[in-house]
């Protein structure tokens, strides 16, 4: 089989509320996977938002990532990402540009232009001033790019505000996107590319990649193209028990923007619901189970050099959701293995 060469493992945490850890230790099991994670050997720890969830409790990765930051030697530490269109594109750059002071080379700054919640949510980040819609992404990114690398136009209205930051406190900057908008536009404006194909597995293809090269190209962006690809995984010591435990991520995903809000669902539960599923909704969860990297660490170190060499990227980007810390840690710990020792 052709291997990648030297992949590289992220982790994207969620900050998922694990079903045998209460929501107040959920912060706390984010800082135990990263500390965890750093020993092996993991190259960043990116940290998601999401907002009025009760299956995920990271409202502010910028400041989780500072208590990880401290907390860890090596890793870099960033947002995957900062849902810009609730923000001042002014704000986020300074605090990212403090943090990259603090600490200086290890900062990663992704952003994404979904809302991370329900509309109303937005609009409650939004007060009192109106909600910002996701058509404002595009200028909200470029002005972004452009007061951490101090180069906003003379006549831009805030170009008096611009204070340069020093190189070594620029935070390494991406874009998330699961399609081709997404792809040209950080192209455009010299950012690295995370291609979430957890979001969109059977949208996702290489040719946005190809999208984010050829735009950065045509930008006159001479850095080499940074990609990412984000992928949905569980690892166990066997295939079968992969399944089982990832039943969990499963069925949330099956379930998300339906049926009512309820917390992660244990394996044991989702084993409940499934034989009481139509055949319909069980070829539904079937198909988003199958999109998931599951299985035993051989199966998934094959599955994941297989995509990378197809997707053409050196550096892939773990979200692994479960019921239990315990299953979450350990499927980190048998991938890691896995990639490494090949």
């Amino acid at each position: 089989m052709e291997t990648s060469v030297h992949l590289r493992l992220t982790v994207i945490d969620q900050t998922p509320i694990h079903g045998d850890r209460p929501y107040a230790k959920a912060a706390q099991s984010s800082v135990d996977l990263a500390l965890a994670c750093e020993g092996y050997g993991y190259h960043r720890y990116w940290l998601a938002e999401h907002h009025n969830s009760i299956q995920f409790a990271g409202p502010a990765p910028e400041i989780l990532l500072t208590r990880i930051a401290s907390a860890t030697q090596r890793m870099r530490v960033g947002s995957g990402g900062v849902m810009l269109t609730h923000y001042s594109p002014y704000k986020v750059a300074e605090s990212f540009a403090l943090l990259g002071s603090l600490f200086p080379g290890r900062i990663d700054l992704g952003i994404g232009r979904a809302p991370g919640g329900s509309q109303l949510t937005s609009m409650a980040l939004a007060e009192p001033a109106e909600m910002s819609h996701t058509d404002h992404f595009p200028r909200q990114a470029a002005e972004l790019c452009a007061f951490l690398r101090g180069n906003l136009p003379n006549a831009h209205p805030y170009a008096a505000l611009q204070q340069p930051v020093p190189a070594e406190a620029l935070p390494s900057l991406w874009m998330l996107g699961s399609g081709g908008g997404s792809s040209a536009l950080a192209g455009r404006l010299g950012m690295g590319l995370a291609l979430a194909r957890f979001i969109a597995p059977r949208s996702c293809s290489p040719a946005i990649f190809g999208h984010h090269t050829l735009a950065l190209e045509k930008s006159g962006h001479r850095t080499k193209a940074q990609r990412l690809l984000a992928l949905a995984v569980v690892c166990a010591q066997t295939d079968d028990q992969a399944r089982l435990i990832a039943s969990t991520a499963a069925y949330r995903k099956m379930m998300s923007g339906c049926g009512p809000r309820e917390p992660l669902l244990s394996p044991e539960q989702v084993r409940e619901r499934y034989v009481q599923m139509n055949p319909s909704d069980r070829t539904k969860y079937d198909m988003t189970l199958d999109d998931m990297v599951v299985g035993s660490p051989e199966t998934c170190r094959d599955v994941i050099h297989a995509l990378a060499n197809e997707f053409g990227c050196e550096e892939v980007g773990v979200v692994t959701v479960t019921y239990r810390f315990s299953d979450r840690l350990e499927s980190y710990r048998l991938l890691a293995d896995a990639i490494t020792q090949y």
